[in-house]
């Protein structure tokens, strides 16, 4: 098939166009992520409630095997897309678009094999096929949304780019929770997750309309270079995390791993609000601007800056007052086991929180094999720590192992700052000392929090007013200057 080389309509940015467009992205995203947050957390507590630790073991590990698979749906294309300086051409998106279609089905004939076979039958029994079969055919499904999702992103159309994710997660959640109340187990996640992937396609393409295609054009190889160096960099984190607690799944018992399962989804929230989505932004403002050293200095700092102001007291205070909740609904009980698993993901992600901008620098630059390197170190030792701490403190050894590793995320900071230097320290030693006041204060309360709803509401009250009036006057100026920034 010949294709057209032309390149798509040019989209040329100024440098102010490109500050407007990503902070208005970031005010989409956390607009859309706060909205979606309470969404997911909501339905994360009925959930807690309604379902066995078991059963949270099972999506799990269907999660986890996923997991491990999502590396092959792409190359890295679409990644070299965004990078790409000038604009891509209708024979490079129809490349990316079937080579990802063909990548998913792929994945969609190995589930049915790895179902067909019985290879999980054993650990997550028929509920837990019928999810895996489920998320297999949401591959194909959201790969008809990468190209539009592509052509928003270079266009930094982030508020565009924000309302499918909205809709199909309402979908999503909505599904969930009318039949777990209606009385079904996990089985409601396998039809959650197909409605979901079919609501946002039809939204994406209202939004953004797209004429798929298929093609493949030699002329495309030389995103292929990029593209293979970032999905071997995917790879080791699928190998590192996903793989690696897959395997894990074998070695421990259903309900343990329901215990790592439903702390590490509850320490996701805080990460999801804050790094996950402006990541999504600075991934291609970053890229944007990398031939503008001071403007992509500014940038760095004004990241790390909001984004430790903000997920520093979220995942303090969700340490701070997971007991407490307990203490008022005794259905939680049965995740008290898990408080300890939770508290270290904590602080395994607020390092993440530092550390994981830096990384996106380093790839928006062109670093690539930089980030292949520290994925290869991180990998490394996930798989050499773990298994010792759990053969040591059971199913607690992989938080602690979390935790450990987590405290070499100073070595991006350290090669970004080589590259671009900036101001690190001035970035969060505020919301460092207003956390710190904020924990003492809380831990004083911790005997009343629990004892009411009233009371627990107040505790929370009071610990967001401590870390904001600490870190207001610890930098009034810092704090004024860096909000104005995003209104102008």
């Amino acid at each position: 098939m010949s294709l057209t080389n032309q390149p798509e309509p040019a989209i040329a940015l100024s440098t102010d166009e490109v500050k407007r467009r990503s902070v208005g992205g970031a005010v989409s995203y956390f607009g859309r992520t706060i909205f979606l947050l309470l969404l997911n957390m909501a339905t994360m507590f009925v959930l807690s409630a309604k379902l066995e630790t078991t059963e949270f073991g099972i999506f799990g590990i269907v999660t986890q095997f996923i997991g491990v698979l999502v590396f092959a749906s792409d190359v890295g294309l679409a990644a070299a897309l965004i990078q790409k300086k000038d604009e891509p051409s209708r024979a490079e998106l129809l490349t990316c678009f079937t080579v990802q279609q063909v990548l998913s089905w792929i994945i969609v004939a190995f589930c049915l094999a790895t179902i067909a076979f019985g290879f999980l039958s054993q650990k997550i029994g028929v509920e837990g096929n019928w999810i895996l079969f489920a998320m297999a055919l949401s591959f194909p499904l959201a790969g008809l949304k990468t190209i539009p999702s592509i052509l928003l992103e270079r266009k930094l159309e982030y508020s565009k780019l924000v309302i499918p994710q909205i809709v199909e997660t309402i979908v999503f959640n909505a599904i969930l929770i009318w039949f777990v109340f209606a009385g079904m187990g996990v089985i409601v996640y396998a039809y959650a997750i197909v409605a979901r992937s079919i609501v946002g396609v039809l939204t994406m393409y209202l939004i953004k309309p797209w004429k798929p295609g298929f093609g493949f054009e030699r002329s495309t190889w030389h995103l292929f270079r990029f593209g293979a160096v970032f999905q071997l960099n995917d790879l080791l984190a699928r190998f590192k995390d996903q793989f690696f607690y897959l395997a894990l799944a074998y070695f421990i018992p259903l309900n343990q791993f329901g215990y790592i399962q439903w702390a590490k989804n509850w320490s996701m929230y805080p990460y999801n609000l804050t790094v996950q989505n402006v990541m999504a932004i600075t991934f291609p403002t970053f890229a944007r601007i990398q031939d503008n050293p001071p403007l992509l200095k500014r940038a760095i700092e004004k990241t790390l800056y909001f984004i430790t102001l903000a997920i520093f007291p979220l995942l303090a205070g969700m340490v701070l007052f997971i007991r407490p909740l307990i203490e008022l609904l005794p259905v939680y009980e049965k995740w008290l086991p898990a408080i300890l698993t939770l508290t270290l993901f904590c602080f395994s992600i607020g390092w993440g929180a530092i550390s994981s901008p830096m990384t996106n620098v380093l790839t928006a630059i062109g670093k690539i094999r930089t980030t292949l390197k520290l994925m290869v170190m991180w990998t490394v030792l996930t798989w050499v720590i773990t298994p010792v701490l759990v053969y040591f403190y059971g199913y607690e050894g992989v938080a602690w192992s979390a935790g450990l590793i987590a405290l070499s995320s100073v070595i991006p900071i350290i090669l970004v700052q080589r590259r671009i230097p900036f101001a690190f320290w001035d970035q969060i030693w505020r919301q460092l000392v207003g956390v710190g006041v904020m924990i003492v204060v809380a831990y004083l309360g911790r005997a009343q929090w629990g004892q009411s709803y009233v009371l627990f509401a107040t505790g929370i009250l009071v610990a967001g007013a401590v870390y904001s009036l600490v870190t207001i006057a610890l930098g009034p100026r810092k704090w004024y200057d860096e909000f104005k920034s995003l209104r102008s």
